[in-house]
């Protein structure tokens, strides 16, 4: 039986192709019951505050970090979405005395506009978030070296290779309202997926690259970064690829209610606990990963009820 016709764009593959059961079964979850989908490799957390919940995010950072040596190197991935948590890793850092002279990091992605990735200096730069809102807060003494602070670039071959011979502890993560990771959205419906979207097998081939953005993951970064304007958000990115994120020993998927809605929170849990994965929900790729964990803000589970306001 053929596949829906999405009702977001119809030229591309997402959630809304699914079988309506999957879609009901999900809207009807309790906090309870998303609780209950934790299993072997799939774990899920709920914070009561958001002061709870950031720091622990943070603390992922110092966890992964204080496991490196010399002969050792161990890195963490990170998401700018969310970033509260960024200040928090540098000011940890500082008061704990970390010499992070033998740790690595890998920016999950980075807009792609002109043939190339985003400068620095462009407004909705990753690269210049994370230098801002953590590492150039870090004592001077404690930072890690510029070469071991690795972003995608269009030519993505160096931040390939950076992967080799250093330990992933942990790749962090949010999840947008496409149930992307990084910018793992789902594919257009051209050539031979056309009819259908690639096999989860075939999804998990995908390696760091360029990638053209699903119209609604530009709508929801217009929404959160750029005060609605959507012209002004690149419709390209460089990101990292299911490869690399197999390469992580952790997967730490962090929402706090900003960057998805209580339906997709709900979604994805129910597709990784009960092992459904589908690339039109890239996130569920998730359940075939060995150790993942979902970190909720508990009071923007919500709920999916029908409400007029």
């Amino acid at each position: 039986m053929p596949r829906k016709i999405s009702m977001l764009a119809p030229e591309w593959w997402d959630y809304t192709t699914l079988d309506d059961d999957i879609l009901d079964d999900a809207a009807r979850l309790s906090a309870e019951d998303m609780a209950g989908l934790s299993r072997d490799g799939f774990k899920v957390v709920f914070y009561d505050t958001l002061e709870d919940f950031y720091l622990a995010e943070a603390l992922e950072y110092i966890a992964a970090w204080r496991q490196a040596t010399p002969d050792n190197p161990v890195g963490i991935c990170g998401p700018i979405g969310p970033t509260e948590q960024l200040p928090l890793v540098a000011r940890l850092v500082n008061e704990l005395n970390l010499d992070l002279s033998s740790v690595h990091f890998w920016g999950m992605d980075e807009w792609y506009a002109d043939g190339r990735e985003v400068p620095p200096t462009h407004p909705l730069s990753f690269a210049k978030a994370d230098m801002q809102l953590c590492f150039d807060r870090i004592e001077q003494k404690l930072r890690m070296p510029p070469s071991n602070i690795h972003f995608p670039k269009a030519d993505t071959a160096e931040y390939i290779d950076s992967w080799q011979g250093v330990r992933c502890a942990v790749m962090q993560g949010g999840q947008g309202d496409i149930k992307h990771w990084a910018f793992n959205d789902p594919v257009k419906r051209q050539g031979k997926y056309k009819d259908r979207p690639p096999t989860p097998g075939e999804y998990r081939l995908l390696d760091t690259r360029v990638v053209d953005l699903h119209p609604v993951t530009i709508m929801q970064n217009a929404r959160t970064s750029g005060g609605g304007v959507v012209t002004g958000v690149p419709t390209r990115a460089v990101t990292v690829g299911p490869i690399q994120t197999w390469k992580a020993e952790k997967v730490s998927i962090w929402q706090a209610g900003t960057h998805d809605n209580p339906f997709g929170m709900r979604l994805t849990s129910l597709m990784i606990g009960k092992k459904i994965a589908d690339s039109c929900v890239p996130m569920s790729l998730l359940a075939e990963h060995p150790n993942v964990q979902f970190n909720f803000y508990r009071p923007a589970i919500g709920k999916c009820d029908v409400e007029m306001h």
